[in-house]
């Protein structure tokens, strides 16, 4: 039996989240391994909402408060996903997930939130360059360093900095010495 016939038996021809008779169609629950255990079969909305979670529509997930409730462990971790994303705590506190179905359900979600963040730092010169890990910069006025009892010149090369966790900070060595840096003093040489 294939991955199709055997969801549509399981589903009973219907969207496992939202019991939509609609435009049904196979979704693999990542990570996935290709198998029926890890795949649902969902209506186009379902899909689409959930490849693009910014356009996740609260009313249609209302069908959560049952899909949440399943014993089938793809549905639960997708439910568990996206009632997080809709930040219904309430509801995830309520859901009783086994072990490896809470850590399948977190992997992706982490993986998100690493992304996101990510994301979110993003580091640039003084000319509103990106910059990235390892890249060479080099100084646009002198700056005083403090406690290394030396000034670093403008014009001073910095090869292999390192990003920070504050996107107004990098890292590099000058003289030998390791120090923070601030972007905004800094150009992108190419």
């Amino acid at each position: 039996m294939s991955i199709n016939e055997i969801l549509i038996t399981r589903s009973n021809n219907q969207c496992e989240l939202c019991h939509s008779t609609d435009n049904l169609d196979v979704f693999d629950v990542l990570p996935s391994n290709g198998t029926a255990e890890q795949a649902l079969y969902l209506c186009e909305t379902c899909r689409t909402q959930i490849a693009n979670p910014q356009t996740l529509d609260a009313t249609h997930w209302h069908c959560l408060n049952d899909a949440m409730w399943s014993e089938v462990p793809a549905v639960q971790v997708i439910s568990y996903r996206l009632l997080s994303a809709l930040g219904e705590s309430d509801l995830v506190d309520m859901m009783y997930l086994e072990e490896e179905v809470k850590t399948w359900a977190d992997a992706e979600m982490l993986k998100a939130v690493s992304n996101a963040n990510e994301e979110a730092i993003v580091h640039r010169d003084s000319n509103g360059t990106i910059l990235n890990q390892g890249d060479t910069v080099t100084l646009i006025k002198d700056l005083e360093v403090k406690g290394a009892g030396f000034t670093a010149k403008r014009g001073t090369i910095v090869k292999n900095i390192h990003l920070t966790d504050d996107p107004k900070f990098i890292e590099g060595k000058i003289n030998g010495t390791q120090i923070v840096l601030v972007a905004e003093y800094m150009k992108k040489s190419n």
